[in-house]
């Protein structure tokens, strides 16, 4: 295996590791007293769509360059850019609808670990558009092919968890009340 792919797979365990045990520090807090219970906006159940469909079109992006279909690259990388930048446009208006309904980031620990999860979840979508961004503009001037995908793979794997990351912060939060 590429030593690349080495180093992002044992950076995705440790981002595993952080976000059991932020969920295992919200499962032991909720116990405790003066846990508030809100519902959680519907907006994002809109983003949850928005990441899932972008893990469709990273999938359509890697294949089409396994064919040496540049076009098809370009457009699923776009595409998968364009539905990364909705889902964090409904996180921030996920928030916007929590503090007007008096869910704050102080005040209540359960409105502290909601913000908290689904804003460090936000921080790693950061790192992974700014990549995104940088294979997106690779596959505009052409540089990937059949026979260069390393830039494409890391990209899509580290995109594909993402998605799985939220799924499960998102289920997590639904069911853990």
């Amino acid at each position: 295996m590429n030593t690349f792919k080495i180093l992002l797979w044992l950076s995705m365990v440790s981002m595993v590791m952080m976000f059991a045990g932020l969920t295992s520090g919200y499962i032991v807090r909720q116990a405790e007293s003066n846990w508030f219970v809100f519902e959680l906006p519907s907006i994002f159940y809109l983003s949850t769509a928005f990441i899932m469909l972008s893990s469709g079109s990273m999938y359509w992006a890697l294949a089409s360059a396994k064919k040496d279909n540049k076009q098809g690259l370009r457009i699923g990388l776009i595409i998968t850019l364009g539905l990364g930048l909705a889902f964090t446009f409904t996180q921030f208006a996920a928030w916007s609808v929590l503090v007007k309904e008096g869910v704050f980031f102080t005040g209540n620990p359960s409105g502290s670990f909601l913000y908290v999860l689904t804003g460090l979840h936000l921080v790693h979508l950061a790192g992974g558009m700014i990549y995104l961004l940088y294979v997106t503009t690779g596959a505009i001037l052409g540089k990937y092919h059949s026979g260069n995908l390393l830039p494409l793979e890391l990209c899509s794997i580290f995109w594909h968890f993402l998605d799985g990351l939220w799924l499960y912060l998102f289920i997590f939060l639904l069911v853990i009340r």
